[in-house]
């Protein structure tokens, strides 16, 4: 909204069409109207009536009416962290919702009250001898995973190599390798982690989290297509910071490398102020 009564860059016409064609809704209707007639006030009112999930569904495709906008108008973000706080929004909506249609629980919202402590466990990593920060690094990870609802596992041995844990994302198995190096990882620990991958089912995937990142010259020797996505510890810093939650920052970082082949693309890319100019 941009001001009392005005949302986006509607006007009553478009307004009206905008919800016909993306929701199949009549905001005309009266019963819409109750605060009043400006479309402001009707959106918060139907937003007050429907469930959840209907919400959700309208707010994504407000979102995106928005973000068309100002990569049409070539307008920066006036909103400071819009896409964190969206982000959010949309989880607490989606948790309201309740099961979906197959009985399963959705993701829960985010506490993002817990999101501050863990970036100040983040950071307070940093200061601990480097033989307890390995140990602190995956205990910290296992946390982040939990709060974002990714139903995180210890670590785990088999036949002899170590796996330092695992998740899922979606209905996708993610197994972790997490490391605290004082220097970035390079092409042999990528290609060594990959191997244990392919031992796996196909369906395994991996998640490759290097705090100090990863060298240019390892990325690129390392190629493209690979089963693996890879995060540093600034991408960690920058989800925490800017509120959103691990599990929205993964599922744009698999998407991003199934449409470029790039194991390793940083939030501040994938979560970029300005908007891309393609429609989502």
């Amino acid at each position: 909204m941009r001001g009392r009564g005005y949302v986006l860059d509607f006007s009553d016409p478009s307004f009206s069409d905008f919800f016909a064609a993306e929701l199949d809704v009549d905001i005309d209707e009266p019963i819409y109207a109750e605060y009043g007639g400006s479309k402001g006030k009707r959106l918060r009112c139907f937003l007050q009536k429907v469930d959840g999930a209907t919400a959700a569904r309208t707010l994504r495709a407000l979102w995106k009416h928005r973000a068309e906008f100002l990569a049409r108008t070539n307008q920066p973000d006036p909103v400071v962290n819009a896409e964190g706080r969206f982000l959010s929004l949309i989880a607490h909506l989606t948790d309201q919702a309740g099961p979906d249609a197959g009985g399963h629980a959705l993701v829960p919202a985010t506490d993002w009250r817990h999101q501050a402590e863990l970036k100040g466990a983040l950071i307070a990593i940093a200061s601990l001898p480097p033989q307890e920060r390995g140990y602190a690094f995956e205990a910290f990870l296992r946390q982040a995973f939990d709060a974002s609802g990714l139903a995180a596992r210890e670590p785990f041995r088999n036949l002899g190599e170590q796996i330092d844990g695992s998740f899922l994302l979606g209905h996708e198995t993610y197994l972790l390798e997490a490391k605290w190096t004082a220097a970035q990882t390079g092409v042999a620990d990528l290609h060594g982690f990959h191997g244990k991958l392919e031992q796996k089912a196909s369906w395994a995937r991996g998640l490759f989290v290097s705090y100090n990142g990863f060298s240019e010259q390892g990325l690129v020797a390392f190629g493209q297509g690979k089963r693996l996505i890879c995060m540093d510890g600034r991408d960690l810093y920058d989800s925490l910071d800017r509120l959103i939650s691990l599990s929205a920052v993964l599922e744009r970082k698999v998407r991003g490398a199934a449409e470029t082949g790039r194991a390793f693309m940083a939030v501040r890319e994938l979560f970029a102020s300005a908007p891309p100019r393609v429609s989502r």
